[in-house]
């Protein structure tokens, strides 16, 4: 019987705590593969890690699994980038640390600045750190090009160069050596990826992730200028963008095995309910959005309601091609999730008794960091599932 289901797997704090497995999670992939060690379940690895390439991240979780993981079955937080071809063309500053440049050119982009090339560019910049002033005034740098993006891709080693640089070029319109008069706002376009305030490595208490970089740079940007920092695009989990690839790759893996059957719900496995479990349960409302929409342009153009419909009434926007029904989003406690960590009942205790993790662009509704299930460990998660689905 093939499978009408599919599996989005959180990675750090699920699978592993930083280079150490999580012994519950070889267990689980034992039931998910075949005695040949093929995985008998369309399987996604959704991490908002991106400081490596998605081969180097398949090889890392083959190793850790004991099985085959293809790049293809890994979404990085930057991976939906490749979508967003509009700015593939142009000048963009990339900022994170890894291979950076390389990540950036594999998703598309044709012309790309890192943080180093900036500094070196222009060494009086990076003023922090005395040991890097320059002794003696360079000469002025007058063939670099203007910027026209930032992306920032994760959490740079040194932060006060990244956070000084990346406002340079925003408060100079991609001009960092140019003295402009006039703060330019709308500032350049600006796309982020991974949004997790906190993550789960080796250490008893979780670690600052991207979304504490991105929460000094938009109070720094706010408090030079009096105006918010504006973002084109937020990309990983919670997105909506992210799960939408996912499905996209979810189904790619069902063809490719030949399971004719169509894959129609997801379980989502993390540890994090502020980017794991909102994501999912964002997402799943999305998916129960968009059915009612299929099911309202049904009617429409029914020859019932075709006879009542105004002529000049516009059609309403649907996807067509929506044939998922739900992504249930299951918590387990191996990472960043306490168990007395628990969100309170309504929005009002929230704003007064929750300190909310989540990133200031993403509005915090209690129903949507409550899990559909709570586990023990991704073994449970993978049993659980197994179980709604009547999957021996």
């Amino acid at each position: 019987q093939p499978p009408a289901f599919g599996f989005l797997f959180d990675i750090d704090g699920v699978l592993v705590r930083g280079s150490q497995v999580i012994p519950a999670a070889r267990d689980a992939f034992r039931a998910l593969s075949d005695g040949g060690g093929r995985l008998r379940v369309p399987v996604v690895f959704l991490t908002n890690a991106g400081n490596c390439l998605r081969k180097a991240k398949a090889e890392e979780l083959s190793r850790a699994l004991g099985l085959q993981v293809s790049p293809e079955q890994v979404i990085l937080s930057h991976s939906p980038l490749r979508l967003f071809s509009e700015f593939h063309p142009k000048c963009v500053l990339v900022a994170g640390q890894g291979p950076v440049e390389e990540n950036a050119r594999n998703l598309g982009f044709k012309n790309v600045v890192t943080i180093e090339a900036l500094r070196k560019a222009f060494p009086l910049l990076d003023m922090v750190d005395q040991s890097r002033r320059p002794k003696e005034l360079p000469p002025p740098t007058t063939d670099f090009p203007t910027i026209e993006g930032v992306i920032l891709f994760g959490e740079p080693v040194r932060w006060e160069t990244s956070l000084q640089l990346i406002i340079d070029v925003l408060l100079s319109n991609g001009n960092p050596g140019a003295e402009l008069e006039d703060i330019p706002y709308p500032h350049l376009p600006v796309l982020a990826c991974n949004m997790d305030l906190l993550w789960m490595a080796e250490a008893k208490m979780p670690r600052f992730g991207h979304g504490t970089f991105l929460l000094c740079l938009e109070n720094i940007y706010k408090k030079v200028t009096g105006r918010e920092l504006k973002y084109e695009a937020l990309i990983g989990k919670p997105s909506t963008v992210t799960y939408r690839y996912a499905e996209y790759l979810i189904k790619q893996q069902a063809e490719k095995q030949g399971w004719k059957s169509p894959i129609r719900r997801l379980y989502a496995i993390g540890d994090n309910p502020m980017s794991d479990i909102y994501g999912a349960n964002l997402y799943n409302s999305y998916l129960k959005s968009a059915q009612q929409n299929q099911v309202q342009a049904g009617l429409r153009r029914s020859p019932l309601a075709a006879s009542a419909q105004s002529k000049d009434q516009p059609e309403q926007r649907e996807d067509c091609n929506i044939s998922m029904e739900s992504c249930e989003s299951i918590l387990v406690c191996t990472g960043v999730y306490r168990h007395n960590a628990e969100a309170p009942g309504n929005t009002e205790e929230c704003v007064t008794e929750t300190v909310f993790h989540g990133h200031r662009d993403f509005g915090f509704d209690p129903s949507l960091v409550e899990a559909s299930y709570v586990v023990q460990d991704v073994n449970d998660a993978v049993q659980l599932a197994f179980k709604k689905e009547n999957w021996s």
